[in-house]
C-alpha cells in the first residue's frame, strides 16, 4: 500500500519547481488518532507531503532511473498547526542534484499564509538489490495520477511528457 500525502500537483516544471496541494479532510483517520478531539494534522506528515513533491520532482530529473529516498530533514519550521478544512500548498525547489543525492527547499502555505518551511535531502541509492523496491514505472505512474503531466513543463518551458515506454503501455 502507497500513502499519498499530496492530492495533486499545481505546476511541475521539470529540474526546477514543483506545486502540489493537499486538502485536509475530517475523513482523514490520523486527523482523529493524533490529538483525540483536536483534528490536526501532524507536521511530520506535511514534512511527508513536502518530501513526496520534491522527490518526485528530483527523481523526475533521471526519469526515476535513480533511486531517490529521503535521507535528511536538515532544517524545518513550523509556525501554526494545519488544521481540517486547510488546504496547503507545498512549494519544492531544487537547490543541486548531484550523483550521490539532491537537496531541495520546501514551503507549506495556507493560501498566502507562511505555514512550514523545511530544507530536505534524498539521497541516490545505487545498491542493486533494492531495484523491486524503485520500479520507474511505479513512479511515473504517480506522476500521472497526481497530474505532474497535465500541467508539467521542462526547462525549456515545453509540456512535460511522460517517458515513450510509459506512453506505448511498457511500463512494469
Amino acid at each position: 500500500m502507497r500513502w499519498f500525502w499530496i492530492d495533486r500537483f499545481i505546476e511541475f516544471e521539470s529540474g526546477k519547481q514543483a506545486k502540489a496541494v493537499k486538502c485536509i479532510s475530517l475523513a482523514e483517520d490520523h486527523l482523529h488518532d493524533h490529538f483525540p478531539y483536536h483534528p490536526v494534522i501532524p507536521h511530520a506528515l506535511v514534512i511527508e507531503g513536502m518530501a513526496q513533491t520534491g522527490g518526485l520532482l528530483v527523481g523526475e530529473t533521471s526519469n526515476f532511473e535513480r533511486k531517490v529516498v529521503l535521507a535528511k530533514l536538515s532544517k524545518s519550521t513550523f509556525y501554526f498547526p494545519a488544521i481540517a478544512g486547510d488546504v496547503l500548498t507545498y512549494t519544492t525547489t531544487i537547490q543541486y542534484v548531484k550523483n550521490e543525492g539532491a537537496r531541495v527547499t520546501a514551503t507549506s502555505h495556507r493560501g498566502d499564509e507562511l505555514h512550514a518551511e523545511a530544507e530536505i535531502l534524498f539521497a541516490h541509492l545505487s545498491d542493486d538489490r533494492v531495484d523491486s523496491l524503485f520500479d520507474p514505472g511505479v513512479y511515473q505512474q504517480m506522476m500521472r495520477l497526481l497530474g505532474a503531466y497535465d500541467v508539467g513543463r521542462t526547462a525549456d518551458g515545453n509540456p512535460l511528457q511522460p517517458p515513450e515506454d510509459f506512453v506505448n503501455g511498457n511500463q512494469s
